[in-house]
C-alpha cells in the first residue's frame, strides 16, 4: 500500500486520537472540543491500533515524518493509558486542584439530584420535629435518643462525646461510620439507583431528625456549634456519594446503546474518581469532627463562623477551581 494511501485511509483515525491526547494532556473541560475525540472507554482499543499502524509504517518503509508522527502518539498514549505523567504527588496535587472539582462540575446535575434527595427529607424532618418532638420514638429506640441528649446537654464539659470517649477513639469511629455510609450510598447505585436513593432518603430523614428534636428539648446550641464545623466536608461528601451512586444507576438504566457491563464500567471511571475526592472529605469531617467540633474553649459564635468559612471554602472550590487550567 502506497504512502499516500495509508495516510488518506487511516488519517481520520489517527486525527482523532491525537486531538484525544491533546484533550487529555491539556488538562481542558471543554465539552464542546471533547465531541470530536474519543471516548475514553475506547480508548485502550484504539492506542492498540495506533500501535497496529505504527508497526505497519516501520515495516514499508514509509517517511520518517510519518514514522515519527506515529511512535509520538504512541508514545503520549502510553503515559495516559498506564498513568506515566510524573510522580505520584504531582497526579494527587493534579486531581485535587482541578480533576475532582472539575469532575464534579461535569456531572452537575446528578449532583443536584442527590442534594434535593438528601437535603429535602433532612430540612423537612428538621421543621417536623422542632413543631413535634415526640414523633422522635417512631424513628429511633429510646436508648439512641437518650444517647443524644446526653451527648449535646448543655451541661456535658464535652459536647458531643460521652464520658467514656476520647478524642482519638472518636476520630477512628468517624472515620470508619462516614466510610460506610458513602460506601452504601455510592456502591448500591448498582442496583439501578435505587440502593443511593434510599440511603440519600434515609440518611437526611434521620440526620433531620436528630437535629429538630435536640433543638425543641433546648440542646440546640450545644448540637449545632458541635456540628457547625465538620458539616460541610461530611454532608458534601455524603450528597457526592449519591451523584456517583446516582451515575452508576443511570448507565444501567440508560446504556444509550452499549451493553450495561460496559455502560458500567465506562461510568465506573469518573464515579469511582469523585469516590477518591468524597473520601477525603470525610477523612477530613472526622478530624475536625474529632478535634475540634468537641472542643468548649470557644464560643458557639466562633465555631459557627468557621463551620460558615468551610462552607463557602468549599462551594468556591467546586465552582472555580481548575477552570482555564492548560489554556
Amino acid at each position: 500500500m502506497r504512502q499516500a494511501v495509508f495516510e488518506q485511509r487511516h488519517g481520520e483515525e489517527i486525527g482523532r486520537f491525537e486531538r484525544w491526547l491533546e484533550h487529555k494532556q491539556a488538562g481542558r473541560r471543554d465539552r464542546t472540543r471533547a465531541v470530536n475525540a474519543l471516548p475514553d472507554v475506547e480508548m485502550p482499543a484504539v492506542y492498540r491500533r495506533i500501535c497496529q499502524l505504527l508497526a505497519l509504517a516501520r515495516d514499508r518503509q514509509y517517511s520518517p515524518d510519518l514514522v515519527d508522527r506515529l511512535n509520538q502518539l504512541v508514545l503520549r498514549g502510553h503515559h495516559l493509558l498506564y498513568g506515566a505523567r510524573g510522580g505520584h504527588s504531582a497526579r494527587v496535587l493534579r486531581f485535587l486542584a482541578a480533576d475532582f472539582p472539575g469532575m464534579v462540575r461535569d456531572e452537575w446535575r446528578l449532583v443536584v439530584a442527590s442534594m434535593v434527595l438528601f437535603f429535602g427529607p433532612l430540612l423537612a424532618m428538621i421543621a417536623a420535629l422542632i413543631a413535634h418532638p415526640d414523633f422522635i420514638y417512631h424513628l429511633l429506640d429510646p436508648r439512641h435518643i437518650a444517647q443524644f441528649q446526653e451527648m449535646y446537654d448543655p451541661a456535658n464539659t464535652r459536647v458531643g462525646m460521652r464520658d467514656a470517649d476520647d478524642n482519638v477513639m472518636m476520630f477512628a469511629y468517624y472515620i470508619w461510620n462516614n466510610v460506610k455510609i458513602g460506601f452504601q450510598t455510592f456502591a448500591t447505585g448498582m442496583a439501578f439507583g435505587l440502593g443511593t436513593i434510599f440511603y440519600l432518603l434515609s440518611n437526611g430523614l434521620t440526620i433531620g431528625a436528630v437535629a429538630g428534636y435536640l433543638t425543641a428539648v433546648g440542646h440546640g446550641v450545644p448540637f449545632w456549634s458541635f456540628v457547625s464545623g465538620h458539616s460541610a466536608m461530611e454532608l458534601g461528601a455524603i450528597v457526592l456519594s449519591g451523584a456517583a451512586g446516582l451515575k452508576l444507576g443511570g448507565a444501567l438504566i440508560s446504556p444509550r446503546g452499549l451493553s450495561r457491563k460496559a455502560a458500567l464500567v465506562a461510568a465506573g471511571r469518573p464515579a469511582v474518581k469523585i469516590m477518591y475526592g468524597a473520601a477525603l472529605m470525610f477523612l477530613i469531617a472526622a478530624f475536625i469532627e474529632g478535634f475540634w467540633s468537641p472542643l468548649k474553649t470557644f464560643p458557639p459564635s466562633t465555631k459557627y463562623a468557621v463551620g460558615l468559612a468551610i462552607w463557602l471554602i468549599l462551594l468556591l472550590y467546586f465552582l472555580f477551581a481548575g477552570r482555564g487550567r492548560g489554556t
